[in-house]
């Protein structure tokens, strides 16, 4: 917990070669090639949070797995245990530039899996970017990353592919061919005309840094950006994937309160629906393949249920950037507030995007107001009770 100052930004995301102190421990972030796992490695990985970790997995907004309360004296055990699951880098470098959002819906040889594997390929032969720059790749028949982090991006026009810096609203015409070479040159001109506060595409783009040349072609549209609903089901869904009458063929979806899975929930899960692997979603979301679909109480599948619309930290005392109280608070209010980010300081990790309640902790107190975490609040220094009664009151 901290004393009141200023919560520290790092600046940089943890890695499981390159781990971050927090409250508990350390933070060890796995990084699922193609953002996806076999069954066996899922079950190891649940193995080895079960003994090194807190004994749940956080999904984060770039489709990566984090285990947290790793002791410093077993982080190697951790490490040696990942890399014989194939889910460990070869070395911190190439571990830090894998920054890479893939399609949930992607398949094995079409476009999407075709320029990943090609973007791992050539990861370094990219010049030196700030730490948190990422790279979506997004070319199925309608983009779904579009709100998700990232700040190059592969998307599909009515033409073909493109390559889209964050922040514009067209992209340049690219082949299977040459995507590759050309976002490496979209990567350097950005590292070589960016200003030190320009870290991210967006703010460069914003700026004009980004000239009309790679601006020609819009990306296709989509009635589904970064939605869970896609995928469990509800208004709009085409197809309604993992709900009852869905194709053996879609994958179930599988949503995770807050994002934290517990191992043994995930275990569990994998044992009884049969799946082969599974996939990663940047949206709190897993996506099975294969098996048959079960219902589990560690899950949400039905997708009108609040706690999606929630967003909450794991908070204090977790975290030592943290001053309150987070999750439970957040359980409390879910059925009474939609569109609510719980933020345990005034970070926001848990959404950078505004929110139509957003609850911040300051100095082991409330804030309470809308937009992002930190944002001037409505109301300051409330306990959880007074939250509470001011957020359900009729």
């Amino acid at each position: 917990m901290t004393d009141g100052t200023d919560p520290q930004v790092r600046g940089w995301c943890p890695g499981a070669l390159r781990p971050m102190a927090s409250g508990d421990g350390l933070v060890v972030r796995v990084r699922p090639r193609f953002a996806r796992l076999t069954a066996a490695q899922g079950q190891g990985l649940c193995t080895l949070v079960l003994r090194y970790g807190d004994g749940g997995l956080e999904m984060t907004n770039r489709a990566n797995l984090q285990i947290y309360g790793v002791a410093a004296a077993d982080h190697p055990a951790l490490l040696d245990g990942l890399r014989a699951l194939d889910l460990l880098d070869a070395d911190e470098t190439l571990e830090g530039r894998r920054n890479v959002l893939v399609a949930p819906d992607h398949a094995e040889g079409d476009l999407t899996h075709r320029l990943t594997a090609a973007l791992y390929a050539a990861l370094l032969d990219l010049p030196e970017l700030p730490a948190k720059v990422g790279f979506a790749v997004d070319t199925g028949p309608a983009p779904v990353l579009t709100n998700d982090p990232a700040d190059f991006r592969f998307e599909m026009s009515a033409q073909g592919p493109i390559l889209r810096a964050d922040g514009t609203d067209k992209g340049l015409p690219v082949t299977g061919e040459e995507a590759i070479p050309k976002l490496i040159s979209l990567a350097t001109l950005f590292a070589t005309t960016r200003t030190p506060g320009q870290r991210r595409a967006r703010a460069w783009t914003a700026a004009g840094g980004l000239p009309d040349a790679w601006q020609t072609t819009p990306p296709l549209s989509s009635p589904h950006p970064s939605s869970w609903r896609k995928y469990l089901g509800g208004p709009g869904a085409a197809p309604p994937a993992g709900r009852p009458g869905a194709s053996r063929d879609d994958p179930e979806g599988y949503a995770a309160p807050f994002g934290r899975i517990e191992a043994t929930d995930l275990a569990e899960l994998l044992t009884r629906s049969g799946a082969s692997a599974f996939t990663v979603t940047p949206w709190r979301l897993l996506l099975l393949h294969g098996g048959q679909r079960v219902d589990h109480p560690g899950f949400i599948t039905d997708p009108d249920d609040p706690l999606l619309t929630v967003s909450a930290c794991r908070g204090a005392p977790f975290c030592p950037q943290a001053t309150v109280e987070t999750r439970e608070l957040a359980r409390r209010l879910a059925p009474h507030v939609r569109d609510l980010h719980v933020s345990g300081c005034a970070k926001g990790c848990a959404r950078a995007t505004p929110a139509s309640v957003t609850v911040t902790g300051r100095d082991g107190a409330y804030d309470l107001g809308q937009g992002c975490a930190g944002e001037t609040p409505r109301l300051s220094g409330l306990t959880a009770d007074a939250l509470i009664q001011d957020l359900t009151r009729p």
